[in-house]
């Protein structure tokens, strides 16, 4: 009887130690799950300063902090970023929602669906060679511009602004759009052009080197533009909603941020990211961009933005139809982080 009693002392000791063990792996394993990360893949149509609250989400660790080990990838121009969501090299594209629009107009059996508005103005400026303090922009009749590519954002809200003051594009100057993107900066320099239409921080740059002088803000000229936005195929939404939900927690952080912070401050957080440009360089491009209210407060793409996008895209002539908006629009993840997680 004695020895059956220590029996099964021995049995629940090995038991509970068997329990206790499993107990512990199990809180091991939800650890290690929780610090799993998912690789994510993010294809921008620039790197530019523009994008300063893309930056602040990477350096300051957001992404990482929401599970995603983020690859940041430079497709230079909307096209490029457009094939790399569309092929699957890249899960989120961030470029000009136009880009949607065309893709989805082509037939795409898998569309690719804008889930978060990036930036709320132009973020290019004019640049001319001589200091112009009491710029026109009917000062561009006769001019040659060095501008963006056909049927990017960047070239048609520069159209748009020359029809608003009454110039025709095709006839009161001559505009190059030979020039490849991210390449009009340098040829400016080397003599091509009166004018050129540039991102940061290249205006900046151009003004330091005394080869130029910003003189129009397109941003501000324009008004409010869904300019850039982040998107993902459709049935990569539909297929990982957690993740695009995460990458969508992570960048409004990053928005938070810019939009609470000073230029000086979110210069040195996005530093790293533009290593050829010192502090204030990057400050006064911040300061810039803050001043003209680039950083909207939510990433809500809305429907108001979206049919105005289509009514530029209409004006340049680049839009045979319209689209509905809930067709390439989901705003579920934005409102969903602003409303209720971003400001717990």
């Amino acid at each position: 009887m004695k020895q059956t009693q220590e029996v099964r002392m021995k049995q629940v000791k090995f038991i509970t130690g068997l329990m206790a063990f499993g107990v512990v792996s199990l809180f091991a394993g939800c650890g290690e799950k929780e610090n799993e990360m998912t690789k994510v893949t993010l294809n921008e149509v620039a790197h530019s300063i523009f994008y300063a609250p893309q930056y602040v989400a990477l350096e300051n660790g957001y992404f990482t902090q929401e599970g995603l080990d983020l690859d940041l990838v430079t497709g230079y121009g909307a096209d490029k970023t457009m094939a790399a969501v569309i092929s699957g090299e890249a899960q989120i594209g961030f470029m000009g929602a136009e880009a949607s629009v065309y893709a989805y107009l082509e037939g795409a059996n898998d569309p690719v669906i804008n889930f978060a508005q990036g930036t709320q103005r132009a973020g290019n400026f004019l640049v001319a060679r001589e200091e112009m303090a009491d710029f026109q922009w009917s000062d561009l009749k006769g001019k040659e511009v060095l501008g963006g590519r056909k049927g990017g954002m960047p070239e048609m809200v520069f159209e748009y602004i020359l029809k608003e003051n009454g110039l025709d594009p095709a006839k009161d100057l001559s505009i190059d759009q030979s020039i490849d993107f991210g390449s009009t900066a340098a040829a400016f320099s080397g003599g091509k052009g009166e004018f050129t239409v540039e991102f940061e921080p290249a205006a900046t740059t151009l003004e330091k080197n005394g080869d130029g002088f910003v003189v129009a803000s397109l941003g501000v000229d324009s008004g409010y533009v869904p300019y850039t936005s982040y998107s993902a195929k459709n049935s990569y939404v539909e297929k990982h909603p957690e993740i695009i939900q995460a990458f969508t927690d992570g960048l409004q952080k990053g928005v938070d941020y810019v939009n609470s912070h000073t230029a000086e401050e979110i210069a040195k957080v996005i530093q790293p990211q533009f290593k050829e440009n010192d502090l204030d360089t990057i400050t006064r491009i911040v300061e810039r961009y803050q001043s003209q209210d680039t950083w909207k407060e939510n990433l809500v793409f809305g429907q108001d933005g979206f049919e105005l996008l289509q009514d530029i895209l209409e004006d340049a002539g680049e839009l045979k139809e319209r689209t509905p908006y809930a067709e390439l629009v989901n705003t579920e993840f934005a409102k969903k982080c602003f409303l209720m997680i971003c400001f717990l």
